[in-house]
């Protein structure tokens, strides 16, 4: 039972007949003492590679995307219409991706992620070559449906794979994005004030390329093991089915309830949160960008701290904490709008996002467990998740907005997210 840990990752003192938890599973045993760990939790070579291909079409994206809100009220955007966009953009990723699951048994996975790192590269080019205004919202499909390629065909990659500890490499593969809004948005920022906003789409544009490559070349020989070229489509039903029937019961049903309702909050920080920080803060752009530059600077090791913690302790535990986290943040952030400064707004914004964390990792640890049977299945579903609590969060935010103000809206929504967690808890113990 101590197959999960090896000689590189810690010390061990022994100590007779402890309790102690691997997973979801009580084992009694030989109790563990951690006396030393590297500074770097253990990553396999399989969720390194998927990782750094994350990290790539994240850089890529975000050297642009950060400006995105704004960009789109300046352009005469509603509230409304800017959550309207971002459903555009993740309701796509939430339809597609038991499509793209349908693929990955007849394809290798590894090619799909490629095409949808190239979908990405379209999605510049388009933005680079047509100025039609009428072909926006077409333009965010396709990065919807690009998405759903890339990331339902990675994660069916990850759970088709002997993963040692698969929250830990999920909280890897989920903090990638993180990494990215280290260095992405400043220079993106210096390629726009030196070449406009041609320059910034380009080296986008190059680097999506070279990430297809990467990812065709480093995770097609692993995940080569996923295909079966002789599945029909009535035993994807089936296994649909199967898979459901997991994810029904009751316990893992309620964990998962707590992980969707932060992903519908998540939408609401997607779509409006810089857009918050200029309109209601009087933020400018260079002070966003300092922001979001030093967030993730100082989140970077803090993220390592996470995805060691939720390696070790129950999956079920880092969910209810990561959920109750992000709650206590929000309704925090909401009720101190009048006294927040640059450094308070950090900090906030960091223990929210430790939260989030944790509870996606241990959503996707959860479901990669519940279904090693069906990774293919398994890699579409947990996909689907995010992109639709995403959507339909920025949906329900713009037109809330509105009526609620921002300072209501991160109370209830923190209220909302804290009672679903509570609740679950209890449940899931009933």
């Amino acid at each position: 039972m101590l197959n999960s840990y090896t000689k590189q990752e810690l010390t061990l003192s022994f100590y007779p007949y402890t309790k102690f938890w691997r997973g979801d599973c009580p084992y009694y045993g030989v109790g563990v003492k951690y006396l030393s760990m590297p500074l770097l939790p253990k990553i396999e070579k399989i969720t390194r590679d998927a990782t750094a291909s994350h990290f790539f079409l994240m850089f890529g994206y975000k050297l642009f995307s950060l400006y995105f809100p704004l960009f789109l009220v300046a352009r005469g955007f509603s509230l409304p219409e800017v959550g309207y966009t971002y459903l555009l953009i993740y309701l796509p990723i939430a339809i597609f991706s038991p499509i793209v699951g349908w693929f990955c048994h007849k394809i290798n996975p590894a090619i799909l992620a490629s095409l949808g790192i190239l979908g990405y590269g379209i999605y510049v080019l388009g933005m680079i070559l047509i100025q039609n205004p009428t072909l926006f919202y077409f333009w965010q499909v396709l990065l919807g449906i690009s998405a759903a390629l890339f990331f339902a065909s990675s994660r069916a990659t990850l759970m088709g794979s002997p993963l040692e500890n698969p929250d830990r490499s999920f909280g890897w593969f989920y903090s990638a994005p993180f990494y990215a809004d280290a260095i992405a948005p400043a220079i993106g920022a210096l390629f726009i004030w030196k070449f406009n906003f041609m320059g910034v789409f380009i080296l986008s544009l190059a680097i999506h390329f070279l990430n297809a490559i990467f990812c065709f070349i480093k995770l097609r020989a692993p995940a080569r093991t996923l295909p079966d070229y002789n599945y029909k489509f009535k035993n994807l039903h089936q296994d649909y089915q199967k898979a459901f029937q997991k994810i029904k019961q009751r316990t893992v049903l309620y964990l998962i309830s707590v992980s969707f309702s932060i992903l519908l909050l998540g939408g609401f920080y997607r779509a409006f949160f810089v857009l918050f920080l200029k309109t209601e803060l009087g933020w400018s752009q260079n002070l966003i960008l300092a922001f979001g530059a030093i967030f993730s600077l100082v989140f970077l090791p803090l993220s390592l701290l996470v995805i060691r913690k939720v390696g070790i302790q129950k999956t079920s535990k880092s969910i209810f904490q990561g959920g109750i986290t992000v709650g206590f943040f929000t309704i925090l952030f909401g009720v101190l709008i009048p006294f927040l400064n640059f450094i308070s707004i950090l900090l906030i914004n960091i223990g929210r996002s430790i939260g989030s964390l944790m509870t996606n990792s241990g959503r996707s640890g959860l479901i990669n467990r519940q279904l090693k049977k069906y990774p293919e299945e398994a890699g579409a579903i947990d996909t689907v998740f995010s992109p639709l609590g995403t959507a339909l969060g920025s949906l329900i935010s713009g037109f809330a907005i509105a009526f609620l103000g921002f300072n209501l809206l991160f109370i209830l929504g923190g209220i909302f997210v804290v009672t679903i967690g509570i609740l679950g808890k209890k449940l899931a113990k009933k």
